[in-house]
Formats: C-alpha cells, structure tokens, sequence
C-alpha cells in the first residue's frame, strides 16, 4: 500500500488556510472526488457540515469543484457526521462529503468522505483521489456541468430514522436528560430526538455561532454537563462532539461514562436479549478493564488500531458487530453502518430500561484500570519513537508494569502529536511512569 499525501486516519483535516484546508486545494479535491466516485455512478454527491464559519466557504470550494466534474450536488447544510452516512445510502448517491474537523476547535477544518453503502472510503480510493489531485484539472462541457441543489428535509428524515432504532413499545417519558451539543452539529437533531421519544429534555451547547463548537463544552470537556446534571437532578446526561459521532455520558452523581463503559453496556445488553453474536472490538487504546470485563462475560474481545475505521475493518473481518472507541466512537452494524452518538445514547437508554438500572449502576459491572495519555506535540520530519532513549525508558516501565498493565506509544492520527499511554493497577505509578516516558519524548525532540 503506498503512503498517502492528504488523507489521514479520517479525512483530510487542519488549520484553516494552512496546507490543504484552502479554498484552492478543496476546489482541487472536489473535481478529483467527482473524477473517481462518479465514474460508474448516478453522478450525485451530499454534502454536510458541522457549524464551524469556515464551512461556508468550503462547502462553496466543494461545490464548484464537484460542478466541473460533472457532478450534482445535494446541500444538506449542518448536519451530523453519521446523518450525512446515513442520507448517502436513502438518496443513493455516490458519495457523501462531511465538512468538520469533529472535536477540534473552530480554527481547524476538515473534508472526510462516505461511499454510496454509508462507510468510510477504503484506502485504495483514498489513493485514487490523491492520484487524480495531482493531474492538471479538467472542466466537462459546459451542458454537463453539475447542479446544486438544497435538500429541505434532511433533518426530519435523520431524526425519524433515531427514532426507528430505538424499541417502538418503549419510550423515555419520565427520564429527565440533559443533552450538551458541543455548539455543533447535532444541535437541532438531538434534543428533539429525545423530545420525541418522550424525555424531559434540557439543553446545553445548542447556540452555534460559528466559533465556540466544543468550545468548555461537548464530548471532550464535560465539565458543564456535569455540574448541569448535579443541578437538575437529572437521570442521566448525553455529550456528543462537534460533528455527532461521538458520545460521552454522565451519570445522575455526575460520574463521566466513556466509550469503553459505554460499549460494555450495550454489548452486555445485547448477550442479556439473546442478541449478542460473536464479539466486541476496541482499540489498542481501549482500557484493560474492558476487555476483562467483556470475556468474563463470555464475550470474544478483539483490538484494532485507533480509529473508527480500523474498528469496522476487524468487525467486518470477524463477521461481528459491535465495537468502539473510550473517546466514544461507537458503532453497532444492527443499527447503522457508522459511529453514531445519538443512536449509541438510545443503546444505553435502552439498557437501562431492560435492566431497571441507572447508568452509575451499569457502569459498575466494569472495573476500569488507571490509565494515563500524555500528549506531546512535535514536529514535521521529527521521529521521537525510532530515539533510543525514548525505547529504554518504555522497556524500563514496562518490566516495572509486569503483567498487570502496558504502555502504548504512538503517533496521532489527526494531529502532530505522539500519545504516550500508560496502564496499570495503581493510579500513581501510573502516572509518574507516563510523566517519565512523556519527559525523555520532548528531551528526544530537544
């Protein structure tokens, strides 16, 4: 497999007006992703965004440069990432295109794809569109240009087909629920998904203005959603990020819940209908205590590199269904072809109402391991993990750890970042040994 140019584990994503996230290199990209996705399709592509302000003119870059490939073009305007999968697959069209750098602050952006079934793109086309990137651009005749047109009704269909994976003889009237939107995406589809299902719903982080998505809010600082919870008394509390496909929770002590906790619970529930068939996949950054916790239930456990993508590619290999992510990723192929934090919610909320059990109590059926990531960013053409001081001081703490923990080095995906993960019985070891490792990476990168 040759190394990609552009894409990296999800899409194509950084600082807008830097590198490839210019009005240039998009306009580029969308005649490049119409050369390929259209070749022997029905020459229609949707595209979504999250509320970012530098989606505008993305979306417009896109647009044009699907245009002069031939291609029609459906705007679904801000919609959630798995909407987009989800409204790709019913309008069978041949790709869709989210605009969203997902958890990253307003000043980032992103392009990522899904093909016509709603997954993510495989690598071999990944390729194909960085091949055509790198040809002098083409315009088709101007009476096969493509045409753009709005689709009014996006979010009512993606907020019926929530409804129809959540059990129609149960409902959620009586639960009060706090939801937290991360000033994102799934602002005006999550609150009225609940609503309709019957909750006694609040909401938090659901006034975008093109600059404060996840900002001190959503799935990646859920410090608000928990004092919310506290103050209201609520039974539990929803953190989905920028883009919706990821899901934190609170509990009604206002304990977080995260995506490890999270698939146990959906995977336990599924072995207690009788609908637990083969296994669960996490990654290798996915706690010890999970996987513990799902083979003492009889259930197979199997790990992939981190991505969401890396998840569904072990899932589709082992014939299973369920995996995800502790950053909340999770997917479910009974209920749809992508990670998505709405529909994981109406998972556990099912949970807990076959069970008769609060989230706080559910999450205790797993003992998580103290875990400690260390982020330390370095720069372009430096390779701290091929430094042997940084090998030494990971074997050093890896012969300390013994058999009840591990370390993870590696690079980020999406970011200039190595993730430096320590594991292990004891908090404090855990710890110091992460601060270790982390301390002898950035004197490498000195």
């Amino acid at each position: 497999m040759m190394s990609k140019q552009y894409f990296g584990t999800d899409g194509i994503r950084g600082e807008v007006g830097k590198g490839s996230i210019t009005p240039e290199f998009v306009l580029k990209l969308g005649w490049a992703v119409g050369k390929v996705l259209s070749s022997q399709g029905n020459h229609k592509v949707l595209i979504g965004k999250d509320t970012r302000i530098s989606g505008y003119m993305l979306e417009s870059a896109l647009e044009s440069g699907l245009s002069a490939a031939g291609v029609n073009i459906g705007l679904l305007g801000p919609m959630p990432t798995p909407a987009i999968a989800y409204l790709t697959r019913t309008f069978r069209a041949d790709a869709g295109i989210v605009i969203s750098a997902s958890h990253n602050p307003f000043q980032d952006n992103g392009i990522k794809f899904f093909s016509k079934h709603g997954t993510k793109l495989d690598d071999e086309l990944e390729l194909a569109i960085e091949a055509e990137i790198n040809k002098p651009m083409t315009i088709v005749e101007s009476g096969l240009l493509g045409k753009a047109k709005r689709i009014e009704d996006a979010a009512g269909r993606y907020i019926e087909f929530c409804k129809s994976r959540y059990p129609s003889d149960m409902s959620l009237k009586g639960l009060k629920i706090i939801v937290d939107c991360a000033n994102g995406a799934t602002y005006h589809i999550a609150p009225n998904v609940l609503r309709e299902l019957g909750a006694n719903v609040i909401e938090i982080g659901c006034t975008p203005d093109g600059v404060n998505i996840n900002e001190n809010c959503g799935a990646t600082d859920l410090a608000a959603l928990q004092e919310k919870v506290i103050a209201e008394q609520a039974d539990i509390g929803f953190a989905l990020d920028g883009d919706g496909d990821r899901l934190m929770m609170v509990d009604h002590k206002g304990n977080v819940v995260d995506g490890d906790q999270l698939v146990f619970i959906i995977a336990r529930d599924a072995l207690r209908r009788g609908e637990m068939h083969g296994g669960v996949v996490g990654t290798v950054m996915s706690n010890l205590g999970m996987e513990i916790g799902v083979k003492r239930l009889g259930i197979p456990f199997a790990r992939s590199k981190v991505g969401d993508r890396y998840v569904l590619e072990v899932l589709k290999q082992n014939g299973w269904f369920i995996g995800g992510e502790s950053s909340g990723h999770i997917l479910n192929l009974h209920s749809t072809t992508t990670g998505d934090g709405i529909i994981s919610g109406l998972q556990v909320l099912r949970a807990m109402q076959n069970s008769e059990m609060s989230l706080y109590e559910l999450s205790l059926g797993m003992e998580k391991f103290p875990q400690k990531l260390i982020n330390v960013r370095y720069q372009a053409g430096q390779e701290p993990l091929e430094n042997e001081l940084v090998k030494q001081a990971v074997a050093d703490v890896e012969t300390k750890l013994g058999d009840t923990g591990r370390v993870l080095m590696r690079k980020s995906g999406t970011e200039p970042l190595i993730r430096v993960m320590v594991e292990g019985q004891n908090l404090d070891d855990v710890e110091r040994f992460a601060q270790e490792i982390a301390d002898t990476v950035k004197q490498a990168l000195n």
